[in-house]
């Protein structure tokens, strides 16, 4: 008996040891991963799917990471990547060009769509069929200091006078809703905007920015980082822009079981199914598009929407188009 009991005891003190063990190394592994913060720009939609699917397939944890998504309240991505409260976050070129000559240290370090898909949308009913049908139309707005210079650069293609547009500023208004009230027509995204009208019947004419100026096909939206986290931790950069590389090049490959991740990841999609499907399926080939591999951007580009910003005024000062991106994080 006396036998059993010291063979019990020392089975129950190895299985404790046992568990004690596991749990030190659980706790030890979730040590070793680098806590960083990812802002989003907007609320959850598909321009993110490679994101939620380096969360779901472990992409982040693979590659040392432990990261936090977080959406936007008050206070942008921009905001809080310059003041060094965010790792990461998500702009877009034309915001970062801006900051970029008012001496805000934000960086350019991987596009997550190749080419710009934006532009002007109205319900059909508007008959707005082109830039010179803008005349006497009222614009639906959020109040960026680039709207009316894209307004009035397309419709100098058609000889139009952008004076005779009303701006509103509608905020996060809902484009549908704001369209069957005060607006005319607005500045969307045709990946989700467009997709969105074609899931509820809605017809709609759309003019593409880059249909009208090539200078406008410029990286929207755009993954960026603090310059100074890049020059002290470009380690930790290149494993984020790795794992979320891999998880876009998923989403190119398996659009559909993209859409159901981010869908999980992000429930408050769950009402939007179609939606989310249908706009995944369109830009599964927007991705990456016609560049060498995902994430990679071309000089050029900065260049020329560099020049476009500065020949509208939007900026003043010089812009140095080689400084505000860089490849090195998501180049082969």
């Amino acid at each position: 008996m006396k036998k059993a009991l010291i063979i019990g005891s020392s089975c129950l003190l190895l299985a404790a040891c046992g568990s004690q063990t596991a749990d030190k190394k659980e706790e030890s592994n979730s040590k070793e991963l680098k806590q960083v913060t990812l802002m989003l720009d907007w609320t959850p939609n598909t321009n993110h799917t490679g994101i939620y699917v380096a969360e779901a397939k472990g992409y982040f944890k693979k590659h040392g990471l432990d990261v936090t998504i977080k959406t936007p309240g008050d206070v942008t991505a921009d905001q809080l990547v310059a003041a060094g409260k965010a790792q990461f976050g998500i702009s877009s070129q034309e915001i970062l060009t801006q900051e970029r000559t008012e001496g805000v240290p934000v960086k350019s370090i991987g596009a997550i769509i190749q080419h710009n898909t934006s532009g002007f949308m109205s319900l059909a009913d508007k008959n707005i069929k082109s830039p010179k049908d803008y005349e006497g139309k009222t614009y639906g707005g959020f109040g960026a200091p680039i709207e009316e210079p894209f307004i009035n650069a397309i419709m100098k293609k058609e000889r139009a006078d952008s004076k005779n547009v009303k701006i509103v500023n509608i905020g996060d208004t809902d484009f549908f809703t704001a369209s069957k009230k005060n607006i005319d027509f607005a500045w969307v995204f045709y990946g989700w905007t467009g997709i969105e009208a074609e899931t509820r019947g809605e017809k709609v004419n759309m003019q593409y920015l880059i249909d009208y100026d090539k200078n406008l096909d410029y990286y929207t939206p755009l993954f960026i980082a603090n310059e100074k986290y890049i020059k002290s931790d470009s380690k930790t950069v290149r494993a984020f822009m790795q794992s979320v590389k891999e998880g876009y090049e998923y989403a190119i490959k398996e659009p559909k079981k993209s859409a159901d991740i981010l869908i999980k990841e992000a429930p408050e999609l769950k009402d939007k199914r179609e939606l989310v499907e249908q706009s995944q399926q369109y830009l599964k080939d927007k991705y990456q598009a016609d560049a060498s591999s995902w994430g990679m951007q071309d000089a050029a580009v900065w260049k020329n929407f560099g020049e476009f910003m500065k020949k509208n005024k939007v900026i003043t000062k010089d812009f140095n188009p080689e400084q505000a991106y860089t490849n090195k994080f998501v180049e082969e």
